[in-house]
């Protein structure tokens, strides 16, 4: 009697807790399946627009015209010739790629000193400016395009290379300094410490010992600032009015109200156009992920 009171106490704990986990498990696997399907939803959504391009730019006009979602009944080719008649696209494409890469490589320069700077030196006011440097990334440039243009029309600046490739390094640069900055304060101060032992200067320790442990960070960076001034249209649009200094993106813009009854021409323009950034992200994929997260969490 007294046994059988001592163990009946004992076996439903035992039984709830063996039911405890299965439970929990049942139940974290009921509220996946509705977040998986948002989620489907969302990603059907943002490819909607890259589909709608690529089965448009291989369709023929007759064929856009009966089915505009659809599977082309036959792929058409020709669509690209098109595009790059009369060698105009090319003339922009490489305008594009003028601007892109001088506008990164300027930025990066100037985000990898501002950023170690930030980081590893003492100097008056340096919260206040970094506050002051990462504020400027929410100004739409909307907002400064005017003035902008008056200030680099006084200096002769329109229509010219240096002037928009200024403007460009300008936008992109706060992001490039504000995540750069984060990242470059997660790195051990042992290993500056042992550099200066042993030595070293300060830029020494930023070409040998930071930038070689930051390549995820600086690739994340240029391709995000690549991807925002080839994809630009106010600012190429307002800086440069000629006609053979036009970017891709101006180019297409224009080239598609020209040609606005042939929507598969002007999306073949398009798939033309995002080709370098598709292989920009390709080659950099493997640290893109890692380098968006960088310095967001602090071993």
């Amino acid at each position: 009697m007294t046994q059988a009171t001592l163990t009946q106490p004992t076996n439903p704990p035992t039984e709830q807790a063996a039911q405890a986990p299965s439970m929990t498990h049942k139940a974290r696997a009921q509220l996946r399946w509705p977040i998986h399907l948002v989620l489907m939803f969302a990603a059907l959504l943002v490819m909607l627009p890259a589909y709608f391009t690529v089965i448009t730019s291989i369709k023929s006009e007759a064929d856009y015209s009966a089915n505009k979602i659809g599977l082309p009944a036959q792929i058409v080719l020709s669509n690209f010739d098109t595009a790059m008649r009369g060698g105009r696209f090319l003339i922009w494409f490489g305008n594009s790629l003028v601007l892109t890469t001088g506008a990164v490589v300027l930025s990066s320069v100037v985000a990898i000193l501002a950023a170690f700077a930030f980081a590893w030196m003492r100097f008056p006011g340096r919260n206040a400016l970094l506050i002051m440097i990462t504020l400027l990334m929410v100004i739409p440039p909307v907002v400064i395009i005017v003035p902008i243009f008056l200030m680099l029309s006084q200096i002769d600046l329109i229509s010219t290379y240096p002037g928009t490739i200024l403007i460009y390094a300008g936008l992109v640069a706060p992001f490039a300094v504000y995540m750069l900055t984060n990242f470059f304060r997660t790195i051990p101060k042992e290993l500056f410490e042992a550099g200066l032992i042993d030595g070293a200067s300060l830029l020494d320790l930023l070409l040998r010992v930071l930038l070689p442990l930051s390549s995820p960070a600086i690739l994340t960076m240029v391709i995000v600032n690549a991807l925002y001034v080839w994809n630009d249209l106010l600012v190429a649009l307002v800086l440069l009015p000629k006609d053979n200094l036009r970017t891709v993106m101006v180019g297409i813009t224009v080239f598609g109200s020209r040609y606005n009854s042939d929507v598969p021409v002007a999306m073949a323009g398009m798939m033309l156009a995002s080709v370098p950034m598709i292989v920009l992200y390709l080659l950099g994929q493997r640290y893109f992920i890692r380098g968006l997260v960088a310095g967001a969490i602090k071993e």
